[in-house]
């Protein structure tokens, strides 16, 4: 073969390969302006870079904060990228709304993170999806039901409650304390005794070392190491945190697994305890039955409970603790708060129906949990379908998060957003209005199975905790230092503090 031969060969592979360029061209550019023209154009945002995404744009410790800013430039529909994940980010009351009640099927699913997939394996009611979420969800809230939630039957456990806490709090004599243990031990006893069928002691140690675990637990998966392993597993593994995580779920479960087993060897079918005699009732039924394969198997019940046992307890105490923080930062609403309780209800116990003939208390709660931001930026959820959204194309499986800071700081619906204001949920005469926007449980198909308990908790301790003690800051502390910045964690729980309970009955 000659140098001519040669060189016409190469130009023919070179002319070869440009030619599948310009059609691989082509067909990108064709394809892309067929499915805009189809389904409409992807969500925008900001460009992203390879691998990384838009990771060094992102505060990893408060990536709530980030996305609320981003919301500002690219609209209630936009994309970001964590690390290689496509991310579609859902801002403000009505695009929220719309997404997860009016679309409620295609924005259903969820999207476990990394760190929970490790442990639940699709099992359990949070990050569960298909058949068994289905069942399991049925389930949880059909016993949670018929072992008290949302009745008189609840209420008093929660007000037996109140009594046990109320003498913690005496103990200390009006020193500064910090009130997580204690609140944290008290609430989680509420969602005890409608799981296992009975309270436990604050100093019993399986349940005190139990609840620390968790709240521990959410605290770390919070955290960016972890934020950082759900992204890139394989990088991620090693790091401290996601191998603590690791163990405290791993002494959890086999916690779980000793206390099933002791409500297995006094289970009595006729007069269920609680969930988990529910639970293996029915496992024992289905197995009696011949049906083996269905969903009540250990591991589902092993991680609904612990579900259960981290959202009944997490959300509702960290309220409880920014509220009484909240009194103690501003005196001269914790004196309206308290003179209102003193005018309708005197010195006896408060119970649920006082509700209604307490507006400002209940704005205080209300509000309390607008400015806490719980769960700023909800758990992940992922779109079962693909769906033309507000005229943007997002396809199935995408991971979609609903920005529920977006939607409690709304400047287009609260007037004043950034500020402890209780008049967003007061009308000109004093008494309570509803709000729209007011959406700390999220909504839609996977709203917070437990917000009627946590309605109940939240009044019946808040105002409890004000008839009986007056709250302030540290000796040294001013109003003004008390620090409302939250912790880092899945959950936005308050900073460490201390307050002092001053008993006024």
């Amino acid at each position: 073969m000659g140098i001519s031969d040669i060189f016409l060969q190469s130009s023919s592979s070179v002319a070869l390969l440009g030619a599948l360029v310009v059609l691989l061209l082509v067909y990108l550019v064709s394809s892309s302006i067929f499915s805009s023209q189809e389904y409409g154009k992807e969500p925008p945002g900001p460009r992203p870079l390879p691998m990384l995404g838009n990771l060094l744009q992102l505060d990893l410790k408060r990536p709530y904060n980030t996305l609320l800013e981003l919301s500002k430039k690219y609209g209630s529909v936009f994309t970001v990228y964590f690390g290689p994940k496509k991310v579609v980010v859902l801002a403000g009351y009505k695009t929220v709304k719309e997404a997860l009640v009016n679309h409620a099927e295609e924005f259903g699913d969820r999207d476990p993170m990394q760190i929970a997939h490790d442990s639940t394996q699709g099992n359990g009611v949070i990050w569960s999806n298909g058949d068994s979420w289905k069942e399991m969800r049925r389930f949880a809230l059909t016993n949670l039901r018929d072992f008290g939630m949302g009745k008189k039957a609840c209420e008093d456990k929660i007000i037996e409650e109140c009594d046990y806490l109320i003498e913690v709090f005496k103990k200390f004599k009006g020193e500064a304390f910090d009130t997580t243990q204690p609140i944290n031990y008290a609430v989680s006893n509420i969602i005890c005794s409608m799981v296992y069928g009975s309270r436990f002691e604050y100093d019993d140690p399986e349940f005190t070392s139990l609840v620390d675990r968790t709240n521990r637990n959410i605290q770390l998966v919070g955290s960016p190491s972890v934020q950082v392993y759900n992204l890139f597993p394989l990088i991620g593994k090693w790091f401290a945190d996601r191998k603590e995580v690791e163990k405290l779920n791993a002494a959890n479960k086999k916690q779980n697994l000793q206390l099933f087993s002791r409500l297995k060897e006094t289970l009595n079918p006729q007069m269920c305890r609680g969930l988990v005699d529910a639970f293996l009732v029915r496992k024992q039924n289905l197995e009696e039955s011949g049906i083996t394969n269905s969903h009540f198997h250990y591991e589902n019940l092993t991680m609904t409970v612990m579900n259960l046992f981290a959202a009944g307890t997490d959300t509702t105490a960290a309220t409880l603790r920014w509220g009484l923080l909240l009194m103690a930062k501003y005196p001269k609403i914790q004196d309206q708060v308290q003179e209102e309780l003193s005018r309708v209800i005197g010195s006896r116990q408060v119970q649920v129906e006082d509700r209604k003939n307490l507006p400002f208390t209940d704005a205080v709660i209300h509000e309390t949990q607008r400015l806490a931001n719980i769960a700023p930026m909800a758990l992940p959820h992922k779109t079962s379908q693909d769906i033309v959204f507000q005229g943007h194309f997002i396809k199935k499986g995408t991971t979609v998060y609903p920005l529920l800071t977006s939607v409690l700081y709304d400047e287009s619906e609260w007037e004043r957003p950034h500020t402890f204001y209780p008049a967003h949920f007061l009308d000109k005469d004093g008494k309570f209005v509803k709000r729209d926007a007011f959406m700390p449980f999220s909504a839609g198909r996977r709203i917070c199975l437990g917000e009627s308990l946590a309605r109940m908790e939240l009044f019946v301790f808040f105002t409890t905790f004000l008839q009986h003690f007056r709250f302030s800051p540290a000796p040294g502390v001013s109003e003004d230092e008390l620090d409302l910045t939250p912790r880092v964690g899945l959950t936005l729980s308050p900073s460490s503090h201390k307050l002092c309970a001053v008993s006024c009955i």
